[in-house]
């Protein structure tokens, strides 16, 4: 095969090939005469230059091989160059049927410093595998002479010619050569050029070129240029990023770069889009690195990164190697008949990853396999699926990963062809009609018919169908010439089914002769009596034969009324009926037979019949009895007669007419058309169970006997499985008097759908068995007080769950309650927060609530402050388990101590509650300046006379200047009643006030400074001219106009201008010239004449025109702008 020429061949270093081979292409040594492994040809080592290209050739022997090799490019040991094809990387294959050679190419476009490092390529086909290794080194474009890059082609003089740049990729090869093209200066030494014009003055460059030959001069100075830019060492990084980097998917990777000034800022690029710190992308700066931390890197991260320090960038380019998808689940042979469906299914080791399915070496997907396959992925499973399997399909199927591979063989067999029914020989009579019949197991299967070889021609005589698995061949009117060997064969199987057709002729000679007439009646019924038994609406037919020559009379009897008298008579080539079909019953005659038909039997037509046969030479009786049977009638009273939790008892009687055959049974349904028993149900009592409790039912019965089933009885009456409840659980004593017990307890834990109506209580006395029932009506609370018991008894108590099922079985006490006052001392509960002080606000509700102990029942006293508490504005409300105190508006004389005593006879408990009722305080007394000095100024006031009952806690300081008499803060929460105020201005007057705080918040109203402070310039005397007051009065003005605005809806924005004017001006806000009020989605402020309306979370209808008027004595002024507020784009 003839090799490709290489466009950069100049690429190549000189003595990387041979110069026998200047042919070959780069990176292609010499063709080996005995190939080893599966190439005939691998690539070399070589040295490229850069920004050159650069193509490397192997070729692959594939006669021996089953399949088509496969062909990887490496780089190091496991970067598949295969997926960074693109402009800088190219690759080619070719092939050629003569020589079974396979050629495959790779191109390095403008080679980098990044190409240089050791490649491998390797093939594959099947189970044999082979490789080679190659290195690539990466050289500068360095001349040795000026000269040599700019000397001209041809033999001429050095204007002859063309410019020869390709002589800058190539070094020189001898000095002489050199010198000889240079003016034949043999003698003199080697001139470096380069170094001469680097060291010169741009105005000597033409004078240089000149001296030493160099006639293009533009191509010289562009060159000259490159070098010194070459040359100039980077002053912002003192290390630079690696020409590249490899990580394994998932892990993390650092790049890191020095730079100068520990100072200056880094931005980091992503295929030139600037990188954002973030969770992926972690920036960190120690001294003078710089480091770009990229986490759990992916398949996306691999990338060109770039590294800005001001004018300055480095390069490097991330490779993420991905593990290989391995095989986890193999392919399994199938073997299977032809139109079945065929799945070959394979698991791998990653959800997503890609396989190639091939067969025969032919490669599967969804352009090629059209829709005979199909492919389909499941998370991890990746299926190849055939619809209907054919002969064609056989053959071995492969699954290939990036790391692994499976095959398995598909066989194919045709279907067998059942035969169910065979054709049968016939033997048919003249006009007769012959039918040969056969079933196979497949429906679809067509087939042809043939006689005696040659096939059967549908016609009005012959007719060929195909139902279903039947296949028929109907020869109407049997002909002497139709008889034969007949044969059906079904298509595409090696079958055939045959049979012969026999035709009989028969000579019949008339002979006349005389026969008493004989009846021959079947009915098929036992003992010796022709019974027929006929279900009533269904149609009786009974064909009697009978013979007697000649044609006898036929009369048929029911009971003793004459049915009707048919006579037949023949000849010997004709028949003459004398008859009429008349009514529901009825009889039809033909020859030598005599039906009798009853259409649509009733229960009337039932009794006995009898034919009789009559001719000359005799008389034959025949009798029979029909019976005509009917379906029952329905049962009757359908009721239910008891119910359980998923149960109930069904009767009924049984039907009024048993339809003339013994019931056998009844089988039962629901409301919801579901049988609840499918077998016949002999009694009139059936249980139904597995029923759903709390759900209404209604009961039918249907009655059946040999000949069917009844219409359905009525519905019985709506009932609902339901059961008692379980025992009440948890019954306890709860207290216990000197005649009377309390008693509580839990509902039961199974209650069902009956619900609860209530509870029954019951006792009697340690020992006995006769139990009284103490309430007339079920109780709905779950506790319960029993009086009027005798004192000093030992009663045992019990409790009965009631609902519309009955009782539930009772709940009893596990031991006897003696009947017996029982004293307990008085204990009060004190809650935990009112164990220390209860502190509220002036004008808040107070509501205690202090639960207690005791029996019998304390009394409960309050005090306050140890005196018993008469003040009406303070409630006390008193139970028997506890005590509550209520104000409904504290007041601070409501603070103090309470106390609650709680005393049953002698023994007594007793709780003090502190309570503490506070409001805000006055305002501090007696500010005052003390002293002035530079520019600070000391304060002292006195605490206020009202501390608002509770303690003050500090004091917030403003000051004021007398020019714009606005109050800022100065302190808050200052401790002490002193303060210095620093940092005033010199030459301003100020004011100051102060406020009180407590733990109610700051007081009302401040105290005010009695005198001011003024900051007065010091070091210097300046006799102030007597003032004249100058009018400063001014109209509004805007000095700031309002600005066009467009925002979007749902963020806060706002609007602003200036204006000036004196006396100082009203602002009025207006949106479409409509004043805005207290809208609480508007705040208008007010900063020294900088006037700003803020909108808080805008909506559309907020658009429109806003203006602002400002108006004082003097006049007004008005400027307004444009608000659109737009949608958020999804």
């Amino acid at each position: 095969m003839p090799e490709p020429q290489n466009p950069a061949a100049e690429g190549v270093k000189d003595a990387a090939a041979p110069a026998e081979e200047e042919d070959h292409l780069p990176g292609e040594g010499p063709q080996l005469s005995e190939p080893t492994g599966l190439f005939v040809l691998k690539p070399e080592s070589v040295t490229a230059t850069k920004g050159k290209d650069i193509t490397f050739v192997a070729k692959v022997d594939s006669s021996n091989l089953i399949k088509k090799p496969v062909m990887k490019w490496l780089k190091g040991k496991w970067l598949d160059l295969g997926s960074k094809a693109g402009k800088h990387l190219q690759f080619k294959e070719s092939y050629d049927r003569n020589t079974k050679i396979y050629t495959y190419e790779m191109s390095i476009i403008k080679v980098v410093d990044g190409d240089a490092g050791g490649y491998r390529c390797e093939v594959t086909s099947k189970d044999k595998c082979d490789s080679c290794t190659f290195e690539v080194s990466v050289q500068e474009d360095q001349q040795d002479n000026i000269l040599e890059a700019f000397k001209r082609s041809g033999d001429a003089d050095e204007d002859a010619g063309e410019l020869d740049f390709s002589a800058l990729l190539k070094k020189r090869q001898d000095n002489l050569h050199f010198q000889r093209s240079i003016f034949h200066l043999y003698e003199e030494p080697e001139v470096d050029v380069w170094e001469i014009l680097k060291k010169a003055k741009p105005c000597d460059y033409e004078k240089i070129a000149f001296q030493y030959g160099i006639t293009d001069l533009r191509g010289m100075l562009t060159r000259l240029k490159k070098m010194k830019a070459e040359s100039k060492k980077s002053d912002a990084f003192l290390k630079k990023l690696d020409p590249a980097y490899t990580v394994d998917k998932g892990e993390k990777i650092h790049l890191t770069v020095e730079v100068a000034d520990p100072n200056v800022p880094v931005k980091w690029f992503k295929n030139g889009q600037e990188i954002k710190p973030s969770a992926k992308y972690v920036f960190e700066s120690v001294g003078n690195k710089r480091t770009l931390t990229i986490n759990k890197c992916n398949l996306s991260d691999d990338a060109a990164y770039e590294c800005v320090v001001g004018e300055e960038k480095c390069f490097t380019e991330l490779f993420v190697k991905e593990p290989p998808v391995t095989i986890t689940k193999l392919l399994d042979d199938v073997h299977t008949v032809v139109g079945e469906r065929v799945e070959f299914e394979v698991e791998v080791s990653e959800e997503g990853a890609n396989v190639i399915w091939m067969k025969d070496g032919v490669e599967l997907n969804r352009d090629t396999a059209g829709s005979k396959y199909r492919l389909k992925k499941d998370g991890k499973r990746h299926i190849l699926i055939i619809n209907e399997a054919t002969k064609e399909d056989i053959g071995t199927y492969y699954v290939y990963t990036n790391g692994g591979e499976s095959k398995a063989e598909l066989e194919v067999e045709d279907k067998e062809l059942e035969v169910l029914q065979s054709i049968a020989d016939l033997t048919v009579k003249a006009s007769e009609q012959a039918v040969f019949k056969c079933e196979v197991s497949d429906e679809n299967v067509t087939g042809k018919w043939f006689k005696d070889g040659i096939e059967v021609e549908a016609s009005d005589r012959i007719k060929i169908s195909h139902i279903g698995r039947i296949h028929k061949l109907t020869i109407n009117d049997v002909k002497a010439s139709d008889a034969g060997d007949y044969t059906f064969v079904p298509d595409g199987y090696a079958l055939s089914l045959s049979a012969k057709l026999n035709f009989l002729e028969i000579k019949i000679e008339y002979v006349p002769r005389q026969d008493p007439p004989k009846i021959f009646l079947d009915t098929g019924s036992s003992g010796g009596k022709n019974n027929i038994t006929v279900v009533a609406g269904n149609k009786l037919r009974l064909d009697v034969q009978f013979t007697g020559e000649p044609a006898p009379t036929v009369c048929w009897m029911k009971g003793d009324q004459v049915r009707k008298k048919w006579l037949l008579s023949f000849t010997s080539h004709h028949k003459r009926v004398l008859s009429e079909a008349e009514g529901r019953v009825h009889v039809e005659s033909e020859q030598n037979v005599c039906s009798f038909v009853i259409e649509g039997a009733e229960k009337v037509d039932e009794g006995q019949y009898s034919i009789t046969v009559t001719n000359p030479v005799g008389e034959d009786k025949a009798d029979l009895f029909v019976r005509v049977v009917d379906v029952p009638k329905s049962p009757e009273n359908v009721k239910c007669a008891s119910v359980g939790e998923d149960s109930a008892i069904i009767t009924w009687d049984p039907p009024a007419f048993d339809g003339g055959v013994a019931v056998k049974g009844t089988p039962e349904t629901c409301s919801e058309k579901r049988g609840l028993n499918f077998d016949v149900y002999e009694s009139t009592t059936y249980e139904a169970k597995k029923m759903i409790e709390g759900v209404l039912y209604e009961m039918r019965v249907f009655a059946v006997n040999d000949i069917g089933i009844s219409q359905p009885s009525a519905s019985s009456k709506p009932f609902m499985p339901i059961a008692p409840t379980s025992e009440p659980t948890r019954l306890t004593v709860d207290d216990v008097t000197d005649s009377t017990c309390a008693l509580k307890w839990r509902p039961p834990e199974k209650i069902g759908a009956g619900g609860i109506d209530g509870y029954i209580i019951e006792y009697c006395k340690e020992g006995s068995d006769q139990w009284v029932r103490v309430n007339e009506e079920p109780v709905g609370n779950i506790h319960y007080r029993v009086k009027g018991l005798p004192v000093g008894e030992k009663m045992l108590f019990r409790v009965i769950a009631v609902n519309i099922a009955g009782h539930s079985p009772p709940a009893v006490l596990s031991q006897a309650v003696t009947i017996r006052e029982i004293v307990e001392n008085p204990k009060i509960r004190l809650p935990r927060r009112l164990r220390t002080k209860f502190i509220t606000q002036v004008g808040e509700k107070v509501n205690l609530v202090i639960p207690f102990q005791g029996k019998p029942r304390p009394v409960v006293t309050w005090y306050k402050d140890g005196v018993p508490m008469e003040d009406r504005t303070v409630g006390t409300r008193t139970s028997e388990v506890d005590t509550i105190l209520f104000i409904r508006s504290a007041e601070r004389v409501h603070s103090g101590k309470y106390t609650l005593s709680v005393q049953i006879e002698n023994m007594s408990d007793s709780a003090d509650i502190h309570i503490q009722v506070v409001e805000k305080p006055g305002p501090p007394i007696a500010v005052h300046v003390t002293d002035i000095w530079g520019f600070n100024a000391a304060l002292e006031w006195k605490p206020p006379k009202d501390d608002g009952n509770c303690e003050i806690i500090g004091y917030t300081i403003q000051k004021a200047d007398k020019k714009t008499k606005e109050w800022f803060t100065v302190y808050e929460h200052n401790r002490r009643p002193s303060c210095t105020v620093s940092d005033l201005v010199m030459g301003n007057e100020y004011s100051f006030r102060v406020f009180s705080e407590n733990i109610c918040g700051l007081s009302d109203e401040p105290g005010i400074s009695k005198n001011t402070a003024v900051i007065t310039k010091t070091g210097l005397l300046y006799n102030t001219s007597p003032y004249k007051e100058i009018d400063v009065s001014s109209c509004p003005k805007f000095t700031a106009p309002l600005v066009d605005r467009s925002v979007i809806a749902g963020y806060s924005t706002a609007i602003s201008c200036a204006v000036r004017g004196n006396p100082k001006p009203k602002i009025i806000w207006m949106k479409n010239r409509m004043i805005i009020g207290e809208d609480p989605k508007f705040l208008m402020q007010n900063n020294q004449g900088v006037l700003t309306l803020n909108i808080r979370k805008p909506s559309l209808f907020d658009g429109g025109r806003y203006s602002c008027r400002a108006i004082n004595d003097l006049g007004e002024d008005e400027v307004e702008c444009t608000l659109e507020v737009r949608g958020m784009s999804m």
